[in-house]
């Protein structure tokens, strides 16, 4: 199928190409969408730690580590067609993934130490092509993309496409956009409910029986948006955005590897680890609404002042808040620094309860503290070098413009994170 969408876009660029080509050179001249070929390079570095791991019940380590290179390569075609390919990696380290199977290691098994399994790192692999159609009075734009992502436990392809639509001397904005995300799991359980587990040091009351665990029949997740958002120049200072999401998703939306423990079951372990009762599981559906607005201000010609607030809803019981705000400062032509804040908070799932919370009787269960209550903040400052002109060069690239960030995660369950960023925008002479 990638190779398919490589030949079809390859194919549909050509034949665009050649077209546009020859009615360019019979008509007047027009400003091009993107002048030059541009070519982003961008680096995140992120890591993690609290002690509600879901892989162990809400309980344990969630100590993470992610390290994730992307480049974005944008080609304009002719005038009007801009072809985008953005592909990148994802190479992590976690400790709780590690305990999918915590019994692989010479030390005594717990979850609050990490394992040496297979599962205790993976790579993350993501390539998305775009192609941009822009009519000749730049008033409205066309675009079509596909993607695919692997990992080691499923594998996705999406497509979709967006229409923008711009009016009132370009002052109003329209935008509409769909996308669907097909996605198979290939599961992977928590060790002790697999067929051939054995061990001989289970300690507890009776026999081991995890009697409401299955596998999972279907191993599909299919995800269905629409969005629609309007932007609005309403003075030479002020600009405003709304917008709002429509998602609809079917399929396998319970994670198999989470484990789930009953506290009208008896508990049984192996050194300090609790062994399964059954895994995570949640409905088949999930319908998911969020709504917000951006609100920028420019005061003056040193500071901005952008915000924005965001409402989400699902029919699982999650209601959210998130509002931010950055202020960046202009400290002189070609360098920006802009301090940043971020609030957040939710409702719980109507199916979450912590650790050895759940009744066996429960249809729907999960210990994920994602979808617990909670609130957090983040705090984090970026910086920002532009140079329209592209002074400064490697090889046959003129660097545009550099940018780093930097953020604190503080979440009121005990989970905090660190990231930073850092991106260069490159021109091709």
């Amino acid at each position: 199928m990638r190779k398919l969408a490589h030949i079809f876009i390859f194919v549909f660029s050509l034949a665009t190409f050649g077209q546009s080509k020859k009615t360019d050179s019979i008509s007047t001249y027009k400003k091009r969408v993107l002048e030059t070929a541009e070519v982003d390079f961008l680096m995140s570095y992120y890591t993690q730690d609290g002690n509600n791991a879901a892989v162990s019940g809400g309980i344990g380590t969630e100590e993470l580590t992610d390290i994730t290179p992307t480049f974005v390569i944008a080609i304009p075609l002719n005038s009007d067609d801009v072809l985008t390919v953005d592909a990148g990696i994802s190479a992590y380290s976690s400790a709780s993934s590690s305990n999918i199977n915590p019994f692989d290691s010479s030390n005594p098994a717990s979850p609050y130490s990490d394992s040496s399994g297979a599962s205790a790192s993976d790579v993350w692999v993501n390539g998305n092509f775009s192609y941009a159609h822009s009519s000749d009075d730049r008033n409205n734009i066309v675009e079509g993309h596909i993607s695919v992502a692997s990992e080691y436990d499923y594998f996705s392809i999406g497509f979709g496409g967006s229409y923008t639509h711009l009016f009132n001397e370009k002052n109003t904005e329209l935008t509409i956009k769909a996308n669907v995300f097909l996605d198979t799991w290939n599961p992977q359980y928590p060790i002790e409910l697999r067929p051939d587990f054995s061990n001989t040091n289970i300690i507890g009351s009776g026999i081991y029986d995890p009697f409401k665990y299955e596998a999972f029949t279907d191993e599909s997740r299919n995800s269905y948006s629409i969005s629609f958002i309007f932007s609005q120049i309403l003075s030479k200072n002020f600009q405003a955005s709304v917008f709002i999401d429509l998602v609809q998703q079917n399929g396998l939306l319970s994670t198999p590897h989470q484990r789930v423990y009953f506290q009208d079951q008896p508990d049984f372990f192996i050194d300090d680890f609790h062994l399964a009762d059954d895994v995570e599981r949640l409905p088949d559906t999930r319908f998911k609404m969020p709504i917000g607005a951006r609100f920028n201000y420019f005061l003056n010609e040193r500071l901005t002042i952008r915000t924005y607030y965001r409402y989400y809803y699902d029919d699982w019981g999650v209601n959210s808040h998130t509002a931010s705000i950055e202020l960046p400062f202009k400290i002189s032509e070609k360098f920006t620094v802009y301090p940043l804040y971020r609030y957040y908070t939710q409702t719980a799932a109507d199916y979450f309860a912590p650790y050895n919370a759940h009744l066996s009787t429960e249809t729907f269960y999960t210990s994920d503290y994602d979808l617990s209550e909670f609130n957090s903040n983040q705090y984090g400052f970026g910086f920002s070098y532009t140079d329209i002109f592209a002074s400064a060069h490697i090889w046959k690239l003129g660097l545009k413009s550099i940018d780093f960030r930097y953020g604190y995660y503080d979440r009121s369950n005990g989970l905090y994170a660190h990231i930073a960023s850092v991106g260069f925008k490159f021109l091709l002479d």
